[in-house]
């Protein structure tokens, strides 16, 4: 009985941080004027990531099995967003490893062999992970020219296999988006490596 109530107390804790933190379309960008280390040593933050057209933020790390299946899709849609004036950042928020191989000197040289042109930066405490409720490795919150929040979710609908995509998600986000509209479908699942905090 015991182990029972303590249970439920649990899961009703989980479950409130979950709803108080859960970011909703519409919403404005959290912490967006927190300092944040990029790769290049500067000190950046989210507003001042942003484009003229909006701002894509991607949580993501250096050995994550579904952050390398998704490079090439990951580079593509990067690309293509700072084509279309939206300021691109990538954050990393594994806490747990950032002694290790998810270090700013990982991050460099990873970022290196992806030939990264945007921006990629360390969530020291997992702060702005915690903000944006984010969960998994890779995950996308697209927010619009006034910094609200259009789409989040996966960048298409298998994330495991590119080979087997039928819809792109964000690419059709970016589209809409920039066409003055809503989002269509402005949410979808994240699949990925759970953001190690611990």
């Amino acid at each position: 009985m015991k182990s029972t109530c303590l249970f439920l107390v649990l899961c009703t804790l989980l479950a409130f941080r979950s709803g108080d933190n859960n970011l909703e379309i519409g919403a404005p960008i959290p912490k967006a004027e927190v300092q944040l280390r990029d790769i290049s040593g500067r000190e950046i933050t989210l507003n001042a990531a942003r484009g003229s057209n909006g701002l894509l933020v991607m949580f993501s790390a250096n050995h994550c099995p579904y952050v390398m299946r998704n490079q090439d899709r990951t580079n593509s849609v990067c690309a293509y967003a700072l084509k279309n004036s939206i300021g691109v950042i990538l954050v990393n928020s594994n806490i747990a490893l950032q002694n290790d191989e998810e270090s700013l000197d990982a991050m460099k040289a990873y970022a290196a062999s992806q030939q990264y042109n945007w921006f990629y930066v360390i969530d020291k405490k997992a702060e702005i992970a915690d903000a944006f409720d984010a969960g998994h490795t890779p995950e996308c919150y697209l927010f619009d020219k006034n910094g609200r929040l259009s789409y989040k979710g996966a960048i298409d609908d298998n994330p495991g296999n590119a080979d087997a995509v039928k819809v792109r998600h964000l690419y059709n986000a970016i589209n809409e988006m920039l066409a003055g509209g809503a989002v269509k479908m402005s949410s979808t699942a994240s699949m990925g490596c759970n953001i190690k905090r611990y």
